[in-house]
């Protein structure tokens, strides 16, 4: 019998039967091993992460912890990697019953949905030129939810339409791997081709033996990316190290957490994945492998009247000219239904250059730094023009200093190096133009601190800037927080460094007027002389 199934005692009063009921429930409990918790009424005690400041007020707190968020976003690796510009992605999202559970609000179908809408959009934000195809697997079988195409309105538009049914039945792993494959099997040479699984079920419903799918993977040169919702299961470990062999398996196999956690992990596929050397070793021996990627960029057009469109059939006033043969298509980019030339924009290459060439990290900016001679003008963001926090009287207290270099006497006095900052916040022209405001001491210090391992100068730049500035290490301006993460997500290019360019840009063409007019009158002085 069931645990939780009692029996029934006849002619027992009602509080005989809840001291059976309570007696039960806690020989169950204690036979099971302790209370059950799951997860929605264990309590969390995030007040006590919380601490007050000096005020008696959290908003310092509340203010640290949110830029600690938006500093999280845009501390990425931006060593230049190799990366395929040009994606070929099928998503696998899992349908059967295992999605119904709710430990992820509202329910992990409905939370996988949106969270797969939100990464569409996303996706094609960061590789205009990519494509994606979307695949579900119920009932043991596998169903083609959206063909591949580069139009995101097309798979945002199929994905809505999954949330009027409800999931069922096992899914079939096997399936849904080998329809993956055959979209991908004909996906040029060039581009990456890859896999990204939602798995939610603890099991697979497979028709044969799926190592052997997962050969032909391999020898598809078809990587997999893996999230799993439950636990992880062994089958998908082990996809995804055969798939990835020259990378570790704990990037591309992870269980989300949280909600939160979910989310980060799909969108970090968003990134072009790198290209290793063994396997672009491996895409040179290829046979069909194409030196030169023929494109068109087709011009807008405008008819008076509809005509049908190439790409659905469908009629419309607008759309674009393939540059080859002249056929209407609706949006761009995409592939020319007609000839199968690559349709996109210039400014669809453009967004896709970032990935080779990213914007370094910015570093932060420390009080003793925002305070010397040489920065005390940059008191406003030089993106925003927003205001920087005011400057603390601890950090410009010469009297402080003082004591820190020696005694009121000119005597000399021992420092203690761990109670000076130990990340280079400045070159060394920079120390010697503060060298003549600070002790000899202090300043021979901290050209000494400037020979820090490199490692140790990174982890220091994760931290939130103390004084509310971020430093571009090239152009040497400084940023608030916003204007951090909005140009390392948005704009992908430092403001001023692009103001440095123009400046140069606006020199060399004045400094070139001025010598064509110097050439001029050279010219008329000598003709002078002769006449």
């Amino acid at each position: 019998m069931v645990e939780s199934d009692e029996e029934y005692t006849p002619g027992a009063s009602d509080d005989d039967v809840e001291a059976h009921q309570v007696t039960a429930s806690a020989t169950s409990r204690i036979r099971r091993g302790g209370p059950v918790d799951d997860g929605f009424n264990t309590i969390r005690r995030t007040w006590e992460d919380v601490e007050e400041g000096e005020d008696g007020t959290i908003t310092g707190t509340i203010d640290s912890l949110l830029q600690q968020g938006k500093r999280k976003r845009t501390l990425k690796d931006t060593t230049p990697l190799q990366r395929g510009i040009i994606r070929h992605l099928l998503l696998i999202i899992d349908l059967s019953t295992a999605m119904l559970e709710k430990d992820l609000r509202p329910s992990r179908y409905l939370l996988t949905i949106r969270y797969c809408q939100d990464f569409v959009n996303e996706f094609f934000e960061q590789n205009p030129i990519s494509q994606i195809g979307i695949i579900g697997m119920r009932d043991g079988l596998a169903i083609r939810v959206s063909d591949m195409s580069g139009n995101p309105s097309d798979h945002i538009s199929n994905l809505q339409a999954l949330r009027k049914e409800d999931p069922k039945g096992q899914p079939s792993l096997q399936n849904a791997l080998d329809m993956a494959r055959a979209a991908l099997f004909h996906a040029p040479s060039h581009g990456t081709r890859e896999i990204l699984l939602l798995f939610g079920s603890l099991l697979s419903s497979d028709p044969g033996d799926i190592h052997t799918t997962i050969t032909s993977l391999v020898n598809s040169h078809i990587t997999t990316t893996v999230i799993g919702l439950s636990a992880q299961v062994a089958i998908c470990l082990t996809l995804v190290k055969r798939t990835n062999p020259h990378s570790n398996p704990q990037k591309h196999y992870n269980v989300a957490l949280d909600e939160v956690n979910y989310r980060e992990l799909i969108m970090r596929l968003a990134t072009p994945p790198e290209s290793h050397s063994q396997q672009a070793a491996t895409a040179a021996n290829d046979s069909n492998k194409s030196s030169l990627l023929m494109m068109g960029f087709p011009s807008r057009v405008t008819d008076p009247k509809p005509s049908l469109c190439a790409c659905h059939s469908r009629p419309t006033t607008g759309g674009y000219l393939c540059s080859r043969c002249f056929s209407k298509v609706c949006s761009l980019p995409t592939t020319c239904p007609a000839c199968s030339l690559t349709l996109i924009l210039s400014t669809h290459l453009a967004r896709s250059y970032h990935h080779l060439f990213p914007l370094r990290n910015w570093r932060t900016v420390s009080w003793m730094r925002a305070a010397s001679p040489s920065q005390t003008h940059k008191a406003i963001c030089f993106s925003c023009q927003a205001p920087f926090p005011f400057l603390p009287p601890t950090s410009t207290n010469p009297a402080s200093r003082h004591s820190a270099g020696g005694g009121p006497n000119g005597t000399s006095k021992q420092i203690d190096i761990t109670q000076l900052p130990t990340k280079p916040t400045f070159s060394d022209a920079r120390n010697a133009e503060s060298a003549s405001t600070e002790p000899s001491d202090v300043a021979l210090l901290r050209s000494k601190q400037g020979t820090n391992p490199p490692r140790q100068r990174r982890h220091e730049d994760q931290t939130v800037s103390e004084s509310g500035r971020y430093e571009c290490e090239t152009c040497g301006q400084f940023f608030c927080v916003d204007c951090d993460v909005f140009c390392h997500e948005i704009v992908h290019n430092c403001p001023g460094c692009l103001s440095r360019v123009e400046e140069m840009i606006l020199g060399d063409e004045e400094n070139g007027r001025d010598g064509v007019v110097a050439m001029a009158l050279d010219d008329r002085a000598t003709n002078g002389e002769e006449g």
